[in-house]
């Protein structure tokens, strides 16, 4: 899976539009072997990211859990730390 897509449920505050489309855009770049489609593809690349984007929001907005919302800052800082461990920076 592509390290740029982030984990977008429970967080406080909630996920914006942006964040969506972002996630959405590294998944078909990830999928499709591009990062920039060429003419005769941006149609539909673009087209795909808008409907990933779309399914995202729709799921995220339908899920439910019990569990506190997460803080920003601090899943940051353990991604970071994690990331400071694997890689030894």
């Amino acid at each position: 899976m592509c390290r740029s897509i982030k984990m977008l449920f429970n967080f406080d505050p909630p996920v914006t539009d942006e964040e969506v489309r972002a996630a959405s855009l590294q998944y078909v770049r990830k999928i499709s072997g591009f990062s920039k489609p060429s003419k005769a593809n941006e149609a539909a690349f673009l087209a795909a990211i808008e409907e990933v984007a779309g399914a995202s929001t729709r799921l995220l907005r339908s899920l439910e859990t019990n569990a506190p919302p997460k803080n920003r800052e601090e899943e940051a800082a353990k991604a970071k730390a994690r990331g400071a461990a694997r890689f030894g920076t």
